[in-house]
């Protein structure tokens, strides 16, 4: 029987300001990456999250990110290598503190948004990535794109690399996501995604948005909490992966 992960980003409401439907998410996916309040969360919503997440079987991993709740991490930040390695290595610290007090642990660390995206190539931030969660000691896995420059220096550094698949993502012919600034990035047909991805996971296959085919080795599919009908689409998704034998489970 195949086996994949699914992940979801979480925990990134903030104060009165809601975002996603964590609970309900809960029910499709595995893993959990819970914001860390640098680009979206704060210490009350990241608790609960965590509580949620351990009371329902998720997996926690650290959804690390530029220091921009304005911009939701969205925006690269040019900071030195030093200072972005000591913002993920705190963020992870926060995370773990909260995981505890909820009865769970974290299990794996996965950059968020304008971050994921620059350690894909940059060379320097990704090694800073890299060793931040090296020095936290626990040698967590990380979650990142396949064929990204942090992948390898993850597991040139003695830490699992662990390859994802994004769902809702349209992905251009050389297997990075198409940004979010051009028109159709989001996908929001629910069977489309469903199917995508149970030829994924069947295959190892992934239609990237001028046809073409790209192989890929995801042992994760991240389903975005923020995308309109993230709840449906979760479910859709796991229905049709378990409807093809397709069990889910977390990668740790």
């Amino acid at each position: 029987m195949a086996y994949i992960d699914l992940n979801s980003d979480v925990g990134e409401s903030f104060g009165n300001w809601t975002m996603g439907d964590d609970a309900a998410i809960f029910r499709s996916v595995s893993s959990a990456n819970v914001a860390c309040g640098f680009h979206a969360g704060d210490p009350s919503t990241i608790a609960q999250t965590c509580r949620d997440a351990v009371a329902a079987g998720v997996t926690i991993g650290a959804h690390v990110g530029y220091r921009d709740l304005v911009g939701f991490g969205r925006r690269f930040l040019d900071c030195s290598p030093t200072e972005l390695a000591d913002d993920v290595l705190y963020q992870i610290g926060a995370l773990d503190a909260i995981a505890r007090a909820a009865g769970g642990t974290i299990r794996y660390v996965k950059p968020h948004g304008a971050l994921y995206n620059t350690i894909v190539t940059h060379e320097v931030q990704a090694q800073a990535v890299v060793d931040a969660v090296k020095a936290f000691g626990s040698d967590l896995p990380m979650l990142l794109l396949p064929g990204s420059v942090a992948l390898s220096k993850a597991e040139a550094a003695g830490l699992r690399g662990v390859s994802e698949a994004f769902a809702d993502r349209a992905y251009n012919p050389d297997g990075t996501l198409v940004s979010r600034r051009e028109p159709d990035a989001v996908l929001h047909d629910e069977d489309t995604v469903a199917a995508n991805m149970v030829r994924l996971a069947t295959e190892g296959t992934l239609i990237a948005r001028d046809g073409s085919t790209i192989r890929t080795s995801a042992e994760s599919i991240c389903l975005h909490g923020d995308t309109d009908g993230a709840v449906a689409m979760s479910a859709a998704v796991r229905r049709e992966l378990e409807a093809a034998g397709v069990r889910i489970r977390s990668f740790v």
